[in-house]
């Protein structure tokens, strides 16, 4: 379905009238947000198991998977972008005194943003970092023999230790700010399953087609190849 053009310079109030339906999140954003969290999962229980093997094929299917949102935050629907990810610090303040848009409560809240930016950002700094580590027994990245030594001894201080225990505290502080939104009557995760959202104003739907659904799934295919060719440089 189409963007509507009526809708492109914003958003409507309803002064009266039903509850709208609108189709927020796409499916290839929905699917890249749960696979993401497994492969987020596996990946820190392989590695603070020991396990490995595993660790890094979990690491490569992370890698994919951002590759894969970085490319999708340019061309994905109209709330996945990037565009509506990052905010100007005025959007912050609204936020805090309550005096938001409307538009701020339909995809990721300016906070909501902050914390999506900073997992992202996060997740990459780890799997580079995971790329270029060597722990000196058994288990050193395929792009190690790549850069020099000393980036591969900063690497995995940071990979083994900060880094090990920052993805942690992220997912922890995600699933806090899930429960007090729910508190607050709020609730995210129905719409990232379901992709839409019940809103008392009309809002831009994002694009949610066959064909966006065909393209992100020749992105990801190109991302998952990708991530295989780094996999094989691991000697």
């Amino acid at each position: 379905m189409p963007e509507p053009s009526a809708l492109s310079t914003g958003f409507a109030e309803l002064e009266a009238g039903p509850t709208v339906r609108v189709r927020v999140w796409d499916l290839p954003t929905r699917l890249f947000h749960w696979a993401l969290a497994v492969a987020v999962l596996v990946q820190v229980a392989t590695g603070l198991n020991g396990a490995m093997e595993w660790h890094f094929r979990c690491g490569y299917v992370v890698l994919a998977l951002l590759c894969f949102r970085l490319i999708w935050g340019f061309v994905g629907g109209h709330w996945s972008r990037f565009g509506r990810l990052f905010h100007p610090p005025s959007a912050y303040r609204a936020y805090l005194r309550g005096e938001s848009p409307a538009d701020h409560r339909v995809g990721h809240s300016p906070l909501g943003s902050l914390s999506v930016a900073a997992m992202l950002l996060m997740l990459v700094l780890q799997v580079v970092s995971g790329l270029i580590s060597d722990d000196e027994i058994a288990a050193a990245g395929p792009l190690t023999r790549f850069v020099s030594n000393d980036t591969v001894s900063l690497a995995s201080a940071w990979h083994a230790a900060a880094g090990a225990w920052v993805i942690p505290a992220l997912l922890l502080m995600h699933l806090v700010a899930i429960v007090f939104y729910l508190l607050r009557r709020q609730v995210l995760v129905r719409p990232m399953l379901t992709g839409d959202k019940l809103l008392s104003f009309l809002a831009m739907p994002s694009r949610d087609t066959i064909a966006t659904r065909l393209l992100a799934l020749f992105i990801f295919a190109g991302c998952a190849g990708f991530a295989y060719w780094i996999s094989t440089l691991r000697a």
